[in-house]
C-alpha cells in the first residue's frame, strides 16, 4: 500500500489497477519527465492553454511515481483514459502547482 499523498510536497494519489499509487514531484522526477517532455514550463503553459496531450499527462504521472514496481507505463496510460481527465486534473494541478511554486 502507498502511503499517504502530502498536498504541502505538491504529492498526489492515482488509481492505478485497482491500487493506489503515489505520485511525487522530486527533483529526479521531474528533471527525467524533462528529458522526455522538453521543458517544463512550457508543459505547465500548455496544460493551462488546454493543449496537453494525453500522453504527456501519462508520462509526467510515470515520472512522478514513487514506486514503479509491478507497473508498466501503459498500465499508467490505461489507468489516465479509464478514469477520464476529469480525475486526473486533480492529481496533474497538484504537480503542475508542484512544478511551479516549489515546496512552500
Amino acid at each position: 500500500m502507498s502511503p499517504a499523498a502530502n498536498p504541502l510536497r505538491g504529492e498526489a494519489e492515482l488509481v492505478i489497477a485497482g491500487q493506489t499509487h503515489l505520485l511525487r514531484p522530486s527533483f529526479s522526477a521531474l528533471v527525467a519527465a524533462e528529458e522526455e517532455l522538453g521543458p517544463l514550463f512550457a508543459l505547465v503553459d500548455r496544460a493551462g492553454s488546454g493543449q496537453l496531450r494525453l500522453g504527456e499527462m501519462a508520462a509526467l504521472f510515470w515520472h512522478c511515481l514513487a514506486e514503479r514496481e509491478g507497473l508498466t507505463r501503459d498500465q499508467v496510460g490505461e489507468a489516465v483514459a479509464a478514469q477520464g481527465l476529469a480525475v486526473c486534473a486533480r492529481p496533474l494541478r497538484a504537480l503542475l502547482g508542484q512544478i511551479l511554486q516549489g515546496q512552500a
